[in-house]
């Protein structure tokens, strides 16, 4: 490919072994170090830096010398228990909302004889399988409040939700947090809550809800909202009446908003301390309807006498296990599979973000250990399709490759996916989508390969998938093209996260940055610097950590858990047919 010199790390006479660095090259915003493919002496260097060079064009010419030294593979190297620093903060900002960090909220609610959210939530899923949607959400409310104190106190805005097995049974779990806001429901808390009825609906899977809480929250700033009527949630959980089982849970309080999902259930199961009502103390005193004590409202006698509550249980322990006895499928995943130690996968992605890496190792890694068979690997180098298992699952696997044109997808990768996505639907298998693009290729000569209709295929055939897709945001998420690798939107797959290096943004951050400001930058007294100072300050607000903050991905995960996301998130067994026509396979 073309690219300009960067640097020359070796002169003439120089002795070199296989595999050290000659030069290092740039395209397409990326660096690439082209190494010594055997060992030998320097005699001549033909490029300096800032050189332009082609395709053919001689760098450096080496005689052999047999007793030069090999150079070590620097990541072979890596040690896989290693904690980086990106991945570092992503455990600790996760850290922020479990129970072991906020001790005297979990003093108070085990001193009422209850439990917390997430106690709850390991109690009644199969250990090992839940997978939390909005771990780094916190409460709209920045304009009142420092982000340090949002998340040590707002942790998840107080809805603690995800996807997790019951008995081998893929169900939505959601929780609200009483220890956050009084379990109330703030503007983050309910787009949580619908992301997550929208895939009960999607994906026919059961809910099981633990309402307790004291219904809407008046304290969020960051909104434009005016009266919260137009909210979908209780629409959302009201149309999954009679298409999926769905269990409430009610222990303490649970009043207004709360209360109102929980009704809309097909099972209402609460604790003998429980009070339930549609309205709490201070609604009903707003109303002038007198001043009342929680425990005055809704106890258990009255609501289990009069046909509110199905099923009356001593504690949180008995409510779990009879919402438990409530859902009966989805089958354990299939044995009999090896895979690679998944550690390996935290140094996969270098720490340089200009620099390439072997995605096909990553796919390697992740999948089950010798089930790789690669599809067209030598047409559409941008994106590599395959066919693996997964915990002796079959998926579809397509990757951005970002050791071609830095991973942008060409018109022939386009084309090459969108085969691929069609012949996965037509077959059943699930998508596994892992993204690290720039975006659509642009320019002249690519407009000459009527990329307006071959990059679209892959929006057409995305949106009508019948097969469930996951997108794993490894690094670059960037404009169009990242769209596409998630089936047109990052709300289109079942689970869009990312790992501790991802970025994303509209466009590429050098780009976006020289259109959006090219006065400011022509007017500074030392552009380049300005340049690199705006780039730095878009990279870190479009940093995946910042994005699940605003619930633009679902969660940033541990590289080492992608399978455990994967498997958990896509649904066991044959995947339901809803009766459409059958579909064909494009032939090209």
């Amino acid at each position: 490919m073309h690219g300009t010199v960067v640097s020359v790390e070796v002169a003439a006479g120089d002795r070199v072994g296989a595999g050290d660095p000659l030069v290092v090259l740039e395209a397409m915003k990326m660096e690439h170090v082209v190494q010594a493919e055997a060992a030998g002496i320097v005699r001549a260097v033909a490029v300096a830096p800032e050189d332009a060079v082609a395709p053919g064009d001689p760098l450096v010419t080496l005689d052999p010398a047999e007793d030069a030294e090999t150079r070590a593979d620097e990541e072979a190297a890596a040690d896989p228990g290693a904690i980086r620093a990106d991945l570092a903060e992503v455990r600790r900002r996760h850290e922020t909302g479990l129970d072991a960090a906020r001790p005297e909220a979990v003093a108070k609610r085990h001193a009422r004889g209850l439990r917390t959210a997430r106690e709850n939530i390991a109690d009644l899923c199969d250990p090992g399988t839940f997978s939390e949607y909005g771990a780094l959400a916190i409460a709209a409310q920045r304009q009142r409040r420092s982000l340090e104190e949002l998340m040590e106190r707002t942790p998840a805005d107080g809805m603690v939700c995800g996807i997790g097995e019951v008995d081998g049974a893929r169900c939505v779990v959601m929780s609200y947090d009483y220890t956050v806001l009084a379990g109330t429901q703030g503007y983050q808390n309910h787009r949580k809550t619908d992301r997550m009825l929208d895939l009960a609906h999607r994906e026919r899977l059961p809910v099981v809800l633990f309402a307790e809480g004291g219904g809407g929250r008046p304290g969020d700033t960051d909104t434009t909202t005016v009266s919260g009527l137009d909210v979908t949630t209780f629409h959302a959980m009201g149309r999954l009446s009679g298409r999926v089982p769905t269990a409430g849970i009610a222990a303490g309080r649970c009043f207004a908003g709360n209360a109102a999902l929980l009704g809309c259930c097909d099972v209402v199961i609460a604790t003998r301390d429980a009070n339930i009502g549609m309205g709490g103390p201070a609604m009903i005193e707003g109303g002038g309807l007198g001043v009342f004590a929680p425990e005055q409202i809704g106890p258990i006698e009255v609501q289990g006498a009069n046909g509110v509550v199905d099923v009356v249980v001593d504690d949180e322990a008995a409510a779990v296990a009879a919402a438990r006895r409530y859902l009966s499928y989805f089958g354990p995943s299939p044995a009999g599979w090896e895979h690679a130690d998944q550690r390996l996968l935290r140094h996969a992605v270098p720490e340089n973000r200009r620099r390439p890496y072997d995605v096909r190792a990553v796919i390697g890694l992740l999948a089950d250990t010798g089930s790789v068979l690669e599809l067209r690997g030598g047409f559409g180098a941008g994106i590599i399709t395959a066919l693996a298992r997964i915990e002796g699952r079959p998926y579809g696997l397509m990757a951005s490759n970002p050791a071609h044109l830095g991973g942008a997808i060409d018109r022939d990768a386009a084309d090459k996916a969108a085969r691929f996505l069609q012949l996965c639907d037509a077959h059943g298998l699930p998508v596994v989508s892992l993204c690290d693009t720039p975006g659509f290729m642009v320019g002249p000569d690519a407009e000459a390969t009527a990329t307006v209709r071959h990059f679209s295929r892959l929006f057409v055939i995305g949106a009508n998938l019948r097969v469930p897709l996951v997108t794993v945001v490894l690094r670059k998420g960037y404009g169009l093209g990242a769209q596409a690798m998630a089936g047109g939107s990052f709300k289109a797959p079942l689970a869009t996260v990312a790992w501790p290096t991802g970025e994303i943004g509209g466009m590429g951050l050098e780009g976006a940055v020289r259109l959006g400001f090219r006065k400011e930058l022509a007017a500074a007294e030392d552009p380049e610097a300005m340049f690199e100072q705006m780039v730095a300050a878009a990279y870190d607000h479009g940093k995946a950590l910042n994005a699940a903050t605003a619930f633009e991905l679902d969660d940033v995960i541990d590289p080492a858990g992608t399978r455990r996301w994967i498997t958990s998130v896509m649904p066991a067994g044959p995947l339901p047919r809803d009766g459409r026509a059958h579909r064909w396979i494009d032939t090209w």
